[in-house]
């Protein structure tokens, strides 16, 4: 993790990289840490996706593991920063209605507020695991404590607006973040998929 943070960001095509570490996607808080699974996320030339996904940094973690899962996106929408920058931001419209739709919401939760914020999470959970349409759910992160975000799957781009625009508990977050200030910077972004390989432990979907 502390070399290829380097190597990745130097690799042609890519403009910008991040390594994350995962959590089981159950609570949202640090106790969901799972150590067995790692993550990378790659803006990439589409020129020099099949040289990435050959390259030294891809193959070294492939030896050291026992299950892989890629998926390749291209940006719907993108609102807000990640590391005062927004990657997200060449976004295209939905090549196709039917298409399952993927989503990557990251923060930096201010120090002061990190207690208050997990206790506000178990609401939405069950909101989000209990939503037609999620098929998986888990929490991605720079740092267990303060940078922590998720990465979800959904059947369709109205599956996902129904969670984010309709479930109840989802919307007191959203009007607490407005009056708490929980984030000192935070990012929202959906994605088409264009591609999945592999598996993901996934919630269960309806």
């Amino acid at each position: 993790m502390a070399i290829d943070r380097m190597r990745s960001r130097k690799f042609t095509g890519i403009s910008f990289s991040k390594l994350l570490g995962t959590g089981t996607g159950k609570t949202f808080t640090p106790s969901d840490a799972d150590l067995t699974r790692w993550g990378m996320v790659v803006v990439v030339d589409q020129n020099r996706l099949a040289d990435f996904d050959s390259s030294s940094i891809v193959t070294n973690w492939r030896k050291r593991s026992t299950s892989e899962f890629r998926a390749v996106l291209s940006p719907l929408s993108s609102h807000g920063l990640w590391a005062k920058t927004n990657p997200f931001d060449f976004t295209s419209a939905l090549s196709t209605p039917d298409a399952q739709i993927a989503a990557i919401t990251r923060a930096r939760i201010k120090w002061h507020q990190n207690f208050r914020f997990w206790g506000a999470v178990p609401p939405v959970v069950t909101d989000l695991h209990n939503s037609p349409g999620l098929i998986t759910a888990i929490g991605i992160g720079e740092a267990p404590i303060g940078l922590q975000g998720t990465f979800s799957l959904w059947k369709s781009a109205a599956a996902l607006r129904d969670f984010a625009y309709k479930g109840q508990a989802h919307q007191v977050a959203i009007k607490q973040t407005e009056e708490i200030g929980w984030y000192s910077e935070e990012l929202f972004a959906r994605f088409e998929v264009l591609e999945l390989r592999g598996e993901i432990s996934a919630t269960r979907a309806k």
